[in-house]
């Protein structure tokens, strides 16, 4: 009999026990696929946002950590569009506001933007028509939102306590904008009485010649720039994906996903070692028997580790297809749509597998050790 198939054998001798372990190995797998998953497809889709428009630098307030709590002078926006390697700058307002649809509430992420700037270019109205004036009183909303509160061209919307006109459904190259709404810059700072203020804008950099480093030079020129008293723009300029990353949201996203997963993780491992110190206690038996007819200890501690890994791996693979499967049901989910892509790239679940490799050593190890303790006596005195 090969070694691998005395492993399979030890493990089908117990079927319902090493079914429930295999279970609890996937839903720790599954928890920690699908979470980072999440969080990783929703921060790919924040690049893809600015990237896809050609942005090279984001800038915000400085000392803030995201850019919905951001408040800068529009003012300086003419500013930064003077410097000499500036190509293009955009200025917007955002915040999230809460829709009502079917009898829940979808929260949504509201842009002002200038109806002549270069950001409303990534949007493709799909129906109605797009912004035409700054002093419009309307809005375009993604297909996503759409779908979700169930409105067309023509219909209102209410934002802040105002009523807009929806003139146009648009889709972006981004999902996560197919769910936002998008309204002149003029009446997104008046709804949110803040006249010309912003907070933010996108840079886009003339980079003649493939030189990279004039990003770094406008970088550096932004941060020093002072407003019409001569006092400091207190601007922060970042390059998008530095600016991703160290974004509240993101940041907290990130932090929750990794807790969570560790808790299922010590969970679980809690659940294989009592498994297979289970496994071991049943078995001194035939253990010390092994033992008395030549196998060496070594042998013993592969033979725990091998049905430990097993399991380990065979919950990983069910944990993984559950998280795709539930990624993508979560991606259709309406207070959710447009904001993930529902897809987990394969560095994700290569690191599911890999935790779950973790958990079957942490979990089989100390057993293993003591199986391999065993004399060969001990079997004779075990009732």
């Amino acid at each position: 009999m090969h070694f691998a198939t005395l492993l399979f054998k030890n493990l089908l001798r117990r079927k319902t026990r090493s079914l429930l372990t295999c279970c609890g190995v996937a839903i720790a797998v599954g928890t920690t696929v699908v979470l980072l998953g999440i969080t990783d497809s929703f921060e790919r889709a924040t690049v893809h946002a600015f990237e896809g428009r050609g942005v090279d630098l984001v800038v915000i307030e400085e000392g803030v950590i995201d850019q919905l709590s951001s408040d800068l002078d529009e003012k300086m926006v003419q500013r930064v569009a003077r410097l000499p390697e500036v190509k293009d700058v955009a200025p917007g307002l955002l915040d999230l506001a809460a829709f009502p649809a079917l009898g829940s509430t979808v929260t949504a992420l509201v842009q002002g933007w200038e109806v002549q700037g270069f950001l409303l270019q990534g949007l493709k109205i799909t129906s109605g028509q797009g912004l035409t004036e700054p002093n419009q009183h309307a809005a375009i909303i993604g297909k996503g939102l759409a779908d979700s509160l169930q409105k067309q061209p023509g219909d209102s919307l209410e934002i802040e306590g105002e009523t807009f006109e929806i003139v146009g459904i648009f889709e972006s190259f981004t999902p996560a904008e197919n769910s936002g709404v998008v309204i002149p810059l003029p009446q997104m700072q008046r709804i949110k009485y803040r006249p010309e203020r912003v907070t933010g804008f996108s840079v886009v950099v003339r980079q003649d010649g493939g030189d990279t480093a004039a990003v770094d030079r406008v970088r550096r020129q932004i941060s020093k720039l002072v407003d019409e008293q001569g006092k400091s723009g207190r601007m922060v300029a970042q390059p998008v994906r530095d600016y991703v990353q160290a974004s509240g949201h993101i940041r907290i996203a990130h932090a929750m996903a990794w807790m969570t997963s560790v808790i299922a993780i010590v969970v679980g491992a809690i659940g294989m070692l009592n498994t297979m110190i289970m496994s071991v206690v049943e078995r001194v038996r035939e253990i010390s028997i092994l033992r008395a007819i030549g196998w060496k200890k070594s042998r013993v501690i592969r033979m725990i580790l091998g049905e430990s890994l097993i399991i380990s791996m065979v919950g990983a693979t069910l944990g993984s297809l559950g998280a795709i499967v539930l990624s993508q049901g979560l991606a259709r989910w309406p207070a959710v749509q447009g904001m993930i892509d529902g897809s987990i790239g394969p560095p994700i679940v290569a690191m599911g597998f890999l935790m779950s490799t973790l958990l079957g050593l942490v979990g089989g190890v100390y057993p293993a050790l003591r199986a391999a303790r065993l004399l060969p006596a001990e079997g004779l005195r075990h009732e």
